[in-house]
């Protein structure tokens, strides 16, 4: 039977309980009245009233005075009077979050509530407080800030590829949280450019194979690997960060679905890591690629099919030549014909039937 929705939920009342209405239902437990209890802490009957109304917050003194007077502890009353004056501000922040509800209209909330990271919401209001707890900031304004100039310094922009800014945060934010809970050794080139050279070769394997020993190899190197399916509106296939100056990062979206397309991806991202800038990450969606990208698409290129190998590449003709030269320098066939079609040298439609589609699930 599946929990309700009281047990899945966080209790948030809109509404707050003053330490006071205990306060006079102790009085009225001990037959005590205001003005008696007054005497007996030296406050004035206009405090304890206001006290028992809620108007006067309740001192840590005035708890020990009280706990003199009644028999309940101090502690009691600190914590009535702190759950009380929390609840005042949850009020307050509930009344100011109604003000970002347009801003909620760009978040992909469904998808997070799909992918699992929220939980559904019985009303905008909460849905927006989950959703900013996902983001890490208190308000639209601070996730203003954080994420959209981080986007304008580090994703370039293509009139032919639209960039919707809350989907784009949305994805990143799921890759950074992802990769926060990888553990890695502090990186080491040596380390990366080996488990690279150990990685080409599971390029023959499918994921459930190649996956675990992707992550793991990567972060016993120092570089967390998250694989974050894209979401509509967020056109990036990867990006290149650096969590901190010895954990680096690299995300794909998983946007193409075959193998190579996402080997590709996954070198070029991994030049980015060995030979660009630590800043805090560099976006990449494949379009008006400049110097830095098209080196990193030559590496990928000479990584999985070395430079000694490529000039077989105009004598592949039938996919029975390219399985074979693929077996012989030990990369999936799939690889070779992206290639070929890259290059130009057969067209886009010809001998997709040696790629594998990868199918993954939603993180």
């Amino acid at each position: 039977m599946p929990e309700p929705d009281s047990a899945r939920l966080p209790y948030k009342p809109d509404y707050a309980v003053p330490p006071g209405e205990t306060l006079q239902e102790t009085l009225e437990a001990l037959g005590m009245t205001q003005a008696q209890l007054a005497v007996r802490t030296g406050l004035t009957p206009k405090t304890i009233n206001q006290i028992v109304k809620g108007g006067h917050a309740l001192s840590l003194e005035t708890a020990i005075k009280l706990e003199r007077a009644t028999g309940v502890p101090a502690h009691v009353w600190n914590a009535l009077e702190m759950s009380y004056r929390e609840r005042l501000a949850r009020v307050a922040d509930r009344q100011s979050l109604e003000a970002d509800l347009d801003w909620l209209e760009g978040i992909p909330t469904g998808d997070l509530i799909k992918r699992g990271v929220i939980q559904p919401a019985k009303n905008k209001v909460e849905l927006l407080d989950s959703v900013l707890a996902f983001f890490g900031v208190s308000g639209s304004a601070e996730w203003e800030n954080l994420w959209i100039e981080r986007l304008a310094a580090s994703f370039r922009r293509s009139s032919h590829v639209p960039m919707e800014p809350a989907p784009t945060a949305t994805w990143l934010r799921l890759g950074e949280l992802r990769a926060m809970k990888i553990e890695c050794q502090p990186y080491d080139m040596d380390r990366f450019v080996e488990a690279l050279r150990r990685l080409r070769a599971q390029t023959v394997e499918p994921p459930e194979v190649f996956q675990d020993n992707l992550t793991d190899w990567c972060a016993a190197a120092g570089v967390a690997v998250a694989l974050i399916p894209e979401l509509r509106g967020c056109p990036a296939y990867g990006v290149t960060r650096w969590l901190a100056p010895t954990k680096g990062m690299i995300q794909l979206s998983l946007r193409y679905k075959s193998d190579d397309q996402f080997w590709f991806s996954f070198f070029h991202e991994a030049w980015h890591v060995l030979h660009g800038a630590k800043r805090d990450m560099a976006v990449h969606y494949g379009a008006d690629e400049d110097e830095e990208d098209e080196r990193a698409n030559r590496f990928a290129a000479d990584v999985l099919i070395p430079a000694e190998h490529a000039g077989v590449l105009p004598l592949l003709r039938s996919k029975a030549a390219v399985a074979q030269f693929a077996t012989r320098i030990g990369i999936a066939p799939g690889i070779v014909v992206g290639r070929l079609q890259r290059e130009g040298l057969v067209r886009y439609k010809d001998m997709n039937g040696l790629k594998r589609r990868f199918v993954w699930k939603s993180g």
